[in-house]
């Protein structure tokens, strides 16, 4: 017989949530006296701040994309809105809470460092009538002869980029953050991709390649200047940035029948370590100037790391690689590829710079070629939890 005053609902409710906090606080104390670290899907990164979250963010390993186009007949009062839902549920969503109308609140609950960084095509500034206030590199990238540009795959209205280092937890906010505005936006296109290295390490491409081995370091006077935008004569994106997404397909299958040899001359890395072939680490300055007992450049001029190397203190700019692997076309073998994610100040000066040499030769582009293409700017972040992304550009 039960206990007296022992009902379901005391056990289901206040039974269960009085065992609940006697479990976490056991739990907390069982760690620290046991000395072993906390769940790692139970991290958070800050979603508040001058800047918006996951670009300077050490990577996580799993990326979602999407672009959105603004359905006809939206206005500035609707996008205003949409920001304001997308901004709130982004907030509780990496820190672990359910969104407003989250109808799976329980996948909520390992936010696995997840950020979410939304971003505005060209033209939302038309559409909103702010077409005044738009940076004049925010547009679709010179048309480059190596490029062979699928529509699915470029330009749109809106960027949501969600971050996490659980495949779930991504899967969980795409959805949360992507039902709630149906009536405003279409969804254009969806990228996913993936990374993996052990701490301290640069990942790798499907290539077997170390990625994104010369970037500037996060939290440095050079990051800033190269990464964030002043304001100047654009007040409203003072601590913004730029993101240039470029889908890159990789010919696995024509690179499987080039030697180890082959690959460290069309990278101008060593295959094993990274390393530049003039040096031993992979963070050694490569030597241009090198030569070999013939007079023959050590690293080819036309190597990928000549190629994409800067040439003076402004070409510069954050690189992101993430792999993707997805179902290919019957009677193909793969359709795998890059992810490439370039934050920057100003795209006209930093980015096209660099990505014209490549275009112009670059001896990888013997086995990738660009199939996607889309230019965002990233509004600053809110430091008031009652703000919303991309308020300091419409209501300004």
């Amino acid at each position: 017989m039960a206990e007296p005053g022992l009902t379901r609902r005391r056990l289901l409710g206040g039974g269960a949530v009085a065992a609940g906090a006697a479990g976490l606080t056991w739990g907390t104390e069982h760690f620290a006296r046991s000395g072993r670290e906390p769940d790692p899907a139970a991290a958070t990164e800050p979603f508040h701040g001058r800047h918006q979250s996951g670009v300077a963010t050490a990577p996580q390993r799993h990326v979602t994309y999407l672009g959105f186009d603004l359905k006809p007949g939206v206005a500035r009062a609707d996008i205003i809105g949409l920001l304001q839902i997308w901004s709130g549920d982004a907030a509780r969503l990496t820190q672990g809470e359910p969104g407003l109308a989250d109808s799976e609140p329980e996948l909520t609950v390992r936010p696995a460092r997840l950020t979410v960084t939304i971003g505005f095509g060209p033209r939302l500034f038309t559409v909103a009538g702010v077409e005044a206030a738009r940076p004049g590199w925010l547009r679709p990238l010179p048309a480059f002869t190596i490029d062979r540009l699928d529509p699915a795959y470029c330009d749109g209205d809106l960027l949501l980029q969600i971050c996490a280092d659980e495949a779930t937890t991504v899967a969980h906010a795409v959805r949360a953050l992507s039902r709630t505005v149906t009536s405003l936006v279409s969804v254009r296109w969806v990228q996913r991709g993936f990374r993996d290295a052990a701490p301290g390490q640069s990942m790798r491409n499907l290539f077997g390649q170390v990625d994104g081995t010369v970037n500037p370091a996060a939290g440095t006077t050079d990051f800033d200047r190269l990464i964030w935008h002043d304001g100047g004569g654009l007040p409203w994106l003072a601590g913004g940035t730029s993101l240039v997404l470029r889908r890159i397909a990789m010919n696995l299958d024509a690179w499987d029948d080039l030697d180890t040899g082959g690959r460290e001359l069309s990278v101008g890395r060593r295959v094993a370590t990274g390393a530049p072939l003039t040096g031993a680490r992979e963070s050694d300055d490569p030597d241009f100037t090198a030569v070999d007992q013939f007079g023959i450049p050590v690293i080819p001029p036309s190597s990928h790391i000549a190629r994409a190397h800067h040439t003076g203190d402004t070409d510069r700019f954050l690189r992101r690689g993430y792999n993707y692997d997805e179902s290919p076309a019957p009677g193909a073998v793969s359709n795998s590829g890059l992810l490439f994610a370039a934050y920057q100040a100003d795209i006209e000066s930093q980015y096209l710079p660099v990505q014209r040499r490549l275009a112009e030769f670059d001896a990888l582009n013997t086995w990738t070629t660009p199939v996607g293409s889309a230019v965002f700017v990233l509004p600053p972040g809110i430091t008031d939890p009652g703000g919303y992304i991309g308020q300091s550009l419409l209501e300004s």
